[in-house]
């Protein structure tokens, strides 16, 4: 067998430096022993005639090893612990009952604390784990992924909106090849699990999950134990996927604090860290590295959210893959941030962090819609939906946001292709008087833009003109707010959320020296991946009475 250079340290040096009974200690964890092979006819077992697989890695999110050449490993681990391989390109693992992928296995151990919602149930008696694989079908280059953020559910209710609202969106368009939700699984209310993976299900995509800091089982008194529950559902918190355009690698970046304020603090444990070491070490450097977790590692103004050692450290080990990504969720914002020296990122090149929206929006707030879906939109502006990102064999990536809800309320507003709820937002004065002083302004909220992005305006088919950068308020969300402080009624379960200033929104001023009468203003925003985007909205010039 082919042993990671981690695994095999920690067991002989914590032998040798810690004396007999530190020995016997170690003999007696758990090894987990079994054979990856080539399933081929696909019905789980091992059969005469499949082969196993040989360099395929095993981890138990701290060592690693690998499968020698008649597919055989060996990993010893510790009770608890869940001992995961990591899919190599071209292969795919079979589907569980639940729809998730199958590929891995809980250590047994009967000291586990037994959380609320359950916490970790040995999957067998017996440390063993053997993992089928089947080659997949050929496909045409180019790998695309669905990325979630956030859908924090609370209720079947909000599960029934993740449902029409984010699946069956997902559901209208071209089949991915992955998905994935960058954690906030659930609000606090773990035992949705099961009937969210249901829905997800529909969507026949291999499924990776990362946790967050409302997916964690808050009545333990340590860190190390505050993701049973989820593991117990999900299985790894920390692990890597390959395929043949990228490599991801999922990370539970939540660090519980009991006892303290706040609870969590973001960050990466030591063992995570043994972990990246010993896999990134071997991983592939021709094709993108993607890093998937829950927590930004850029931080907002003022505020220490994210362990800077952590974060430096994280970077150190980036810095060996020419192509990187990072993907993050958590603010129920929308935003691309670009490390540099500030954040500890040094090399020449920034390091682009794309900070994905929340598929849940703002919590499921708002007032409904015909279909009876809170508008959800988020404080930024950016209403909820989902990502997508397509990644060619060269490891360019290219990404997009999928606004929900727009072609399902399609048949009920005549504009909703020209409303800008596909990728710019817009807002306007319905009137202003002819031959007032020019200062109301048209505001684009370009949901992917960027400090880089070139957004323009036009009236009646003239002349192109920049729109400047705005730091402000949606008006759009700021109306919002209106109608619910001066409603008499309640309009939703819970009102939207009070507008704060926004990354990417733009403005340009009115012209008012124009005819009387409806005037058009068209934007366009040259977005970095999906080209030139377009929105238009109207408003009026009209003569005032003395």
């Amino acid at each position: 067998v082919e042993w990671g250079l981690v695994g095999c340290l920690s067991v002989l040096c914590g032998a040798a430096h810690a004396g007999d009974g530190a020995e016997r200690h170690v003999l007696e964890r758990p090894v987990f022993e079994g054979v990856v092979f080539d399933d081929r006819d696909g019905d789980g077992l091992r059969d005469r005639g499949e082969p196993g697989v040989a360099g395929v890695a095993l981890s138990d999110g701290r060592g690693l090893v690998r499968t020698d050449r008649d597919g055989r490993y060996r990993l010893p681990t510790a009770p608890g612990r869940t001992v995961f391989a990591i899919k190599p390109a071209g292969w795919s693992f079979r589907e569980r009952a639940d729809g998730l992928p199958m590929f891995w296995a809980h250590a047994p151990s009967p000291d586990l604390p037994k959380p609320r919602y359950g916490g970790l149930v040995a999957t067998s008696a017996q440390p063993k784990l053997d993992i089928a694989l089947r080659r997949t079908a050929a496909r045409a280059p180019g790998l695309e992924v669905l990325i979630f953020g956030d859908p924090q559910v609370k209720s079947q209710a909000d599960v029934g909106y993740y449902a029409r609202d984010i699946v069956d969106g997902a559901l209208s368009e071209p089949h991915a090849h992955l998905g994935m939700s960058l954690g906030d699984i659930a609000d606090d209310a773990l035992s949705l699990y099961p009937a969210l993976n249901a829905e997800t299900r529909r969507l026949h995509t291999p499924w990776l999950h990362a946790s967050g800091n409302h997916d964690m089982d808050i009545d333990v008194a340590r860190d190390e134990d505050s993701l049973l529950s989820f593991r117990n559902v999900f299985g790894p918190d920390t692990f890597a996927w390959e395929e043949n355009e990228a490599v991801f690698v999922v990370l539970d970046d939540v660090i519980f604090r009991p006892g303290q304020k706040p609870a969590y603090i973001g960050g990466l444990r030591e063992e995570q860290f043994a972990f990246l070491e010993a896999y990134l070490a071997s991983a592939p450097k021709d094709r993108l590295l993607v890093l998937a977790m829950h927590i930004p590692l850029f931080e907002p103004e003022g505020r220490d959210t994210f362990r800077d050692a952590d974060r430096e450290r994280l970077f150190g080990l980036l810095r060996a893959f020419p192509q990187r990504l990072l993907l993050s969720a958590h603010n129920h914002t929308q935003q691309h941030y670009f490390h540099d020296a500030h954040t500890g990122w040094r090399e020449a090149t920034p390091l682009h962090e794309y900070n994905v929206g929340a598929a849940c929006g703002a919590y499921w707030s708002g007032a409904k819609d015909a279909r009876g879906v809170p508008d959800t939109t988020m404080a930024d502006g950016t209403p909820n939906g989902f990502a997508r990102m397509r990644v060619e064999v060269d490891g360019r990536y290219a990404l997009a946001w999928r606004v929900a809800g727009v072609d399902a309320l399609s048949s009920a507003s005549a504009n909703a292709q020209t409303d800008g709820r596909h990728s710019i937002g817009l807002h306007a004065p319905k009137a202003l008087r002819r031959g007032a002083y020019p200062a109301w302004g048209v505001y684009a909220n370009v949901y992917m833009g960027r400090s880089d992005t070139r957004v323009e305006f036009r009236v009646d088919d003239g002349a192109w003109k920049p729109m400047a950068r705005a730091r402000r308020p949606d008006p759009r969300l700021q109306l919002e707010n209106a109608r619910d402080d001066t409603a008499d009624a309640l309009r939703g379960y819970d009102r939207s959320p009070e507008a704060e200033p926004s990354e990417h929104l733009w403005r340009g001023a009115l012209p008012t020296d124009l005819a009387l009468g409806a005037h058009r203003v068209e934007v366009r925003a040259f977005d970095a991946w999906q080209g030139e985007q377009r929105a238009a909205i109207e408003y009026r010039l009209l003569e005032a009475e003395d």
